[in-house]
């Protein structure tokens, strides 16, 4: 027999991906064959004359260079071919987005003068930097519950009409948290917040991913997660407007939380605009009536965990998830209550009669400049990471990225001294949420289709019931370090110290890494 070639291609159905079509050719006899090799007695299925070999390169230099999937090729921008469509989607996904952060760091920077609010009169600081690592647990467990119900809920009936309702929940409960009268409805507040919250990740993420031009992806996944700092930022100027509104008695600084818990509830009108005019992705729609034709389930975590491949990357990129998150929620986003003992310790330092609402004004002020430099440094590190997947693949830029998160992270809680140390929130906020460009990158890239939502929220938001452990953890350790009757400066010591020894936890990711295969330059799995 002849020298033979054969080549062999998986279709891109995404309902049944482990079809291959075979194509042997046989110099000889100068012939092809052509078959598949599922459930095929009769793997010759067509057969036909071809040209001399050589006349076949040209076509498979072709193959070779479409093969390079999710990158944009040559000096064209990623934009280069986006309909006004694709925008629309891009900018609804990162409204959704953007505006969910907002309301996030809105909680993180008046958690602890609304618990402080909520409390007895008279708590002590380290009890209340207690109830605050707890609500954030609580907003943390019902984000994670609601990523895994919503992840699932939005594969299966649409995720244009599932990301308004989670729109809507986060919105309405962050308002509603403006009227607590106690920590108990204030942790229910926080925990449907949560869930409304944890559902618009996994569904942003897989309609751009969906709907964006193949060669747009990446470089779209990721500004959409830069774009989280613009709500970021934003919070921290209500932080900044507030400290002054109250420090030239406008408004009672006492009651500053509720303002800005109040200006949280204001995405809600997005929703108008998502059930109007979003539709779901065609190729969606697609491989859903083809589900329903073959009995192919779509967002079943059976599928996901049932399949060794599919489960292998689920727990890879739970692990990668579950370090960046604890780095940022039960770490980085402490940095407000390191500021406030700081703050209090200098302004009691000049003058031991300074009274409580002046030290609350210029609390809000440093925090909401603190945060401003935080999130311009997270938004600059977010581009740096998405350009740094493109360039030397996804593992490596997590490599890089997870150890610098932790030298940053206890560069800040070490060193961190008021005015002329704020720079370090920069670095920090560079560091940490670059991870989370990463993950907007490179989770959708590990599922298939009927998969991605489930697959991106399983990884994004499960993880959150772990890292829920995180700040609680925090607070105790503080507790351990420091007796509940030591002077102030002993107690920010030992937040320090805590934080410090917290740090390590971003170690976790790099363990992760070795579980998870390299997608750059390859075509999302169909």
């Amino acid at each position: 027999m002849g020298e033979e070639l054969e080549l062999i291609f998986r279709t891109k159905n995404s309902i049944r991906p482990e079809m291959r079509w075979v194509f042997r050719y046989t110099r000889d006899s100068n012939s092809m064959t052509l078959g598949h090799d599922l459930q095929d007695p009769h793997p010759g299925i067509c057969r036909c004359r071809l040209p001399p070999a050589t006349a076949c390169e040209p076509l498979m230099q072709t193959n070779e260079k479409q093969s390079q999937g999710n990158e944009p090729q040559g000096n064209e921008p990623w934009y280069k071919g986006m309909t006004s469509y694709h925008w629309f989607v891009f900018a609804m996904a990162s409204m959704a987005w953007v505006f969910d952060c907002l309301d996030q760091q809105v909680f993180v920077l008046v958690r602890g003068d609304a618990l402080k609010a909520l409390l007895p009169e008279g708590t002590d600081s380290a009890i209340v930097n207690k109830y605050g690592g707890w609500a954030t647990g609580v907003f943390m467990v019902g984000w994670a519950t609601g990523g895994l119900f919503f992840g699932k809920i939005g594969a299966q009936i649409g995720r244009a009409r599932m990301l308004a309702i989670t729109v809507l929940m986060y919105s309405l409960c962050t308002g509603l948290s403006a009227f607590s009268t106690g920590w108990i409805d204030f942790f229910i507040y926080r925990f449907i917040t949560g869930m409304g919250v944890g559902g618009v990740f996994g569904l942003a993420v897989a309609l751009v991913a969906d709907s964006l031009p193949e060669r747009s992806r990446t470089p779209a996944l990721g500004l959409l997660q830069a774009l989280s700092a613009l709500g970021n930022i934003s919070a921290a100027l209500m932080s900044i407007l507030v400290g002054k509104l109250g420090a030239s008695g406008v408004i009672n600084p006492s009651n500053g939380w509720k303002i800005m818990f109040l200006f949280g509830a204001l995405p809600a009108f997005l929703c108008v605009f998502i059930q109007l005019r979003l539709k779901e992705p065609e190729k969606w729609v697609k491989a859903r009536e083809e589900g329903r034709e073959s009995g192919v389930k779509f967002g079943a975590y059976s599928t996901l965990l049932g399949d060794p491949q599919w489960r292998k990357n689920a727990i890879g990129g739970l692990l990668l998830c579950v370090a960046g998150v604890i780095g940022v929620w039960g770490i980085g986003f402490f940095a407000s209550e390191l500021i406030n003992g700081v703050t209090k310790l200098q302004m009691l330092a000049q003058d031991p009669n300074t009274s409580n609402d002046a030290i609350l004004a210029q609390q809000a002020t440093v925090r909401g400049q603190s945060s401003i430099i935080q999130n311009t440094g997270a938004f600059l590190g977010m581009l740096a990471f998405t350009y740094l997947c493109q360039v030397i693949g996804r593992k490596k830029a997590f490599a890089i990225g997870f150890v610098a998160a932790m030298f940053a992270t206890i560069a800040f809680f070490r060193a961190f001294n008021g005015g002329s140390t704020i720079w370090l929130s920069g670095l920090m906020g560079f560091c940490q949420l670059a991870l989370f460009a990463g993950f907007a990158v490179y989770l959708p890239e590990l599922f298939p289709l009927r998969l991605r939502s489930t697959g991106t929220s399983f990884c994004y938001n499960v993880g959150r019931y772990v890292a829920a452990t995180g700040p609680i953890t925090l607070g105790e350790l503080a507790k351990v370090l420091a007796p509940a009757d030591a002077a102030l400066d002993v107690k920010v010591q030992a937040f320090r110290d805590a934080c410090t020894y917290m740090s390590l936890f971003f170690l976790v990711g790099l363990i992760a890494l070795f579980f998870l295969p390299e997608t750059k330059g390859k075509p999302l799995p169909e």
